[in-house]
């Protein structure tokens, strides 16, 4: 047991230890402050080159975790090598599967303004070509040489038919067949005038005439067919002769590209198989080439669509591998879309309208998640797993994946996957995933912690003063003076509860950092001070502090009853924090217990109306070992306890009050009176031993202000766990109150050295006899318990006469 001095209440920092006036004087921090473990486990995983060394990071938000992976991902990522860029491009074979070629870093925008070119050219330079000399000398050849055999078959059809006497004439409908009489065609009145003999033997010419004209006819229509061919033959050939050098020139600009090799054959054979699109044909003939038969395409306005270039992924100005942080990670920011338009109350798309995902961006590289909102964005989880998994990305409809669509859509090969994962995330989201998902050891082989607090040294408070002038320089604010820095050390320990730790939550550092700045602009400073920083956080908690404002003004007014003057037996002053949003802060609250004769044992008011967590009810089976344990050696307990928190009417939780309700519990059996200027923290064990708790610094605080508005005794004063002395870091109107000796803080190890304090009677210790001395607290707690047994014997005797003499014997017992 000690009584504490206003040094242990607080970490000091004296800015005379600092090596600078201003933190103009440091160089802004540029290493990671108190993550060693994080950032060796961050390189493990980016440094590994085999399947699954993806890594989970956890930790305490707001310590900065995106920012520090982000610069270790950057310094990584630029010592791999810049990845392809990504183009999809037309399918000519099977226009749904579009395909997907990588291009060295650069070469995509370069590709595709290539082929503009190319397209355009030829454009412009085809129609020329064939309406050239060249081309029309080569075509009349070949229509005169078809032409000539054409004309040969229809003179030897006219002279096979005048030796029947028969004219053939051509006319729209076809051929025509006429009788002659001395080779000229007979009139119809000439006709009529004909015998029957002669009529019947003009019949049988003309059917002998038709015969010849039917097979005269299919030698033209094949005749015409070869003619055809060899037109098409020609075209094909002048095209090629006008295409082939340009491709070539192409390929040519593109070595070692196999894959854009082969496209660019294929660019050709198509070019070449529909020259009536570049000879200006019409829209409809043009539609047909687009479609190509095919339905759920775009019919475009455009037939050069099909030559477009569509850059997925490019890279020109990406030195290294990529870094990058996908915010919003749904299925299709992530894996890339199929975009659609809708026409005519449909939807139609084309390979033009592939999106690449935030996965691809990152290949080659490293891509940053949040697991939270992965695992909130459905389909996006198994798939990432599977695209990890198979090193391959699939740009795919999810509603045709799963059959919620009907409409055939586009779908792109697979492309090839090489990325380094990073998932940020609490970590009770890594224990999740590894005790539901099977894969996710298997897919996520690293995990890096981020720690929210850092052990005190000389050289962390350099890093965090260069940490302090890193911020300055990054948002341009003023310079921090040496006392400004040691305020804001002292913020920090305040965060990490602790005097000799640090915290890392840089999130709320950097807010109370900039707010500093803030009030020192406006108060015309020049650098910021220590009281510009006492008054930005000041100013925080008033901003939150509504709440805790509302609930001391009922201890104000006395509508929460709660005494800080006189003794009072089986009453004692508790201490709670109340956790509102970002605000929490501690309050006193009255606990009493009352003790009598019966069996129950310890009851529990809270436990009984159901307002008490599991937690809480612990500390009170905990008080019936101790108990127990300290007054039942020798004989049973015939007791009950009634314990409750006055005026409590929502939930409790946790053991931290277990050593408060002991002591009233103490006050009660012993009837000493507990000093009610004095309120108490700590849980208790079973064998007495006063536990650390959580919290200590808001409830010292929240007790000083209660103590504050009612007066101040000198009397006043908290009693804490002796564990708890380290994490001290109260606020300056506490230590000052403290050094001043109008409070107090004791710290005690144990329930003797507590109860000593609060009713000023020793404690009292057991005799070999397992006695306690008489006018100590347990000897009076002893006292009262063995007349409660002695009158409950007496009580039975009274109730059963026939076991009179056993009783007897048994009250003897007791009472020796």
């Amino acid at each position: 047991m000690r009584k504490l001095d206003a040094r242990d209440l607080c970490a000091s920092f004296n800015p005379e230890d600092f090596p600078f006036k201003t933190t103009d004087d440091l160089k802004p921090l540029t290493a990671v402050i108190g993550q060693e473990r994080a950032v060796r486990a961050l390189e493990l995983g980016l440094e590994m080159n085999g399947p699954g060394y993806n890594i989970f990071v956890g930790g305490y938000p707001g310590t900065g975790k995106a920012t520090i992976i982000e610069s270790i991902a950057k310094k990584f990522a630029a010592k791999r090598k810049t990845p392809p860029d990504l183009i999809v491009v037309n399918n000519f074979v099977n226009e749904y599967h579009p395909l997907v070629i990588e291009l060295k870093a650069g070469n995509a925008q370069k590709f595709s303004k290539d082929m503009g070119r190319l397209i355009e050219s030829l454009r412009q330079d085809l129609p020329r070509v064939f309406q050239g000399e060249h081309y029309q000398r080569e075509r009349k050849k070949v229509t005169g040489e078809f032409n000539e055999k054409r004309s040969s078959l229809i003179d030897e059809l006219n002279r096979k038919a005048e030796k029947q006497q028969i004219q053939v004439q051509y006319t729209e409908a076809g051929f025509q067949t006429i009788p002659m009489a001395d080779k000229e065609p007979l009139s119809e009145e000439q006709y009529n005038q004909l015998t029957d003999a002669e009529k019947e033997k003009f019949i049988e010419a003309i059917k002998s005439v038709q015969t010849l004209i039917s097979d005269t006819l299919r030698e033209i229509a094949s005749i015409d067919q070869l003619t055809q061919d060899a037109l098409e033959k020609l075209n094909e050939d002048i095209g090629l002769a006008a295409v082939k050098p340009r491709i070539d020139h192409l390929k040519h600009r593109y070595p070692r590209q196999k894959s854009l090799r082969a496209y660019l054959d294929l660019v050709e054979m198509d070019i070449v198989s529909n020259l009536a699109m570049f000879l200006g044909q019409s829209a409809d003939d043009a539609q047909a080439v687009e479609n190509d038969g095919q339905e759920g395409l775009l019919p475009s306005e455009n037939p050069f669509i099909r030559y477009r270039v569509n850059i997925l992924v490019d890279n020109s100005t990406q030195k290294g591998g990529p870094v990058v942080f996908d915010s919003n990670p749904t299925y299709y920011n992530v894996f890339g879309r199929i975009e659609k338009r809708a026409i005519l109350g449909g939807l139609i798309t084309d390979f033009t309208m592939i999106q690449a995902g935030s996965l691809l961006r990152a290949n080659g590289g490293i891509l940053i998640l949040d697991i939270e909102s992965i695992l909130q964005n459905p389909y996006v989880w198994e798939a990432l797993k599977r695209s990890l998994r198979n090193q391959k990305v699939q740009i795919e409809d999810v509603n045709e994946q799963f059959g919620f669509s009907s409409v055939t859509s586009m779908k792109p090969e697979p492309i090839p996957l090489n990325v380094r994962v990073i998932l940020i995330g609490r970590s009770d989201y890594f224990q999740y995933l590894q005790s539901v998902d099977d894969n996710f050891r298997k897919t996520f082989k690293v995990r890096a912690d981020f720690d929210y607090e850092v052990q005190r040294s000389p050289s962390v408070e350099r890093e965090y003063a260069a940490f302090i002038a890193r911020v300055c320089t990054e948002r341009e604010l003023p310079a921090f003076t040496a006392d400004g820095v040691a305020e804001i050390l002292s913020h920090g320990s305040r965060l990490a509860d602790d005097q000799t730790k640090l915290s890392l939550q840089f999130g709320e550092l950097v807010s109370v950092i900039m707010e500093s700045a803030h009030f020192a602009q406006s108060n015309d400073h020049n650098t910021v001070t220590t009281e510009d920083v006492q008054k930005a956080i000041t100013e925080r908690h008033f901003r939150i502090g509504l709440m805790e404002e509302k609930i001391q003004e009922r201890y104000d007014r006395g509508t929460i009853l709660v005494d800080t003057a006189g003794e009072r037996t089986g009453q004692i002053n508790g201490l709670a924090v109340y956790s509102i949003g970002e605000s929490g802060f501690g309050k006193p609250v009255r606990i009493t217990a009352t003790t009598f004769m019966g069996k129950s044992g310890v009851i529990n008011v809270e436990r009984m109306a159901k307002l008490s967590g599991k937690t809480y009810d612990k500390g009170i089976y905990i008080l019936s070992g101790y108990l127990g344990q300290i007054f039942a050696q020798e004989y049973p307990l015939s007791i009950s306890i009634s314990i409750t928190f006055e005026q409590s009417y929502g939930g409790v939780d946790g053991d931290s009050a277990s050593s408060t309700e002991l002591y009233a519990i103490l006050s009660s059996l012993s009837g000493y009176p507990i000093k009610q200027g004095i309120a108490v923290t700590g849980s208790v064990n079973q064998y007495g031993e006063v536990q650390p708790i959580g919290g200590v610094n808001e409830k010292i605080e929240g007790f000083f202000k209660v103590c504050n508005q009612k007066g101040l005794t000198g009397e006043q004063g908290v009693i804490i766990p002796e564990g708890n002395v380290e994490q001290l870091m109260l606020n300056r109107e506490v230590t000052e109150a403290v050094a001043a000796g109008k409070f107090s803080i004791w710290s005690v190890s144990n329930i003797h050295e507590g109860i000593e304090i609060l009713t000023g009677k020793p404690a009292g210790e057991m005799n070999k006899r397992g006695h306690f001395p008489r006018h100590s607290v347990y000897g009076e707690a002893q006292r009262k318990l063995k007349d409660y047994v002695v009158k409950s014997l007496t009580m039975k005797q009274r109730l059963a006469p026939g076991k009179k003499e056993k009783d007897d014997a048994s009250a003897s017992d007791v009472t020796d």
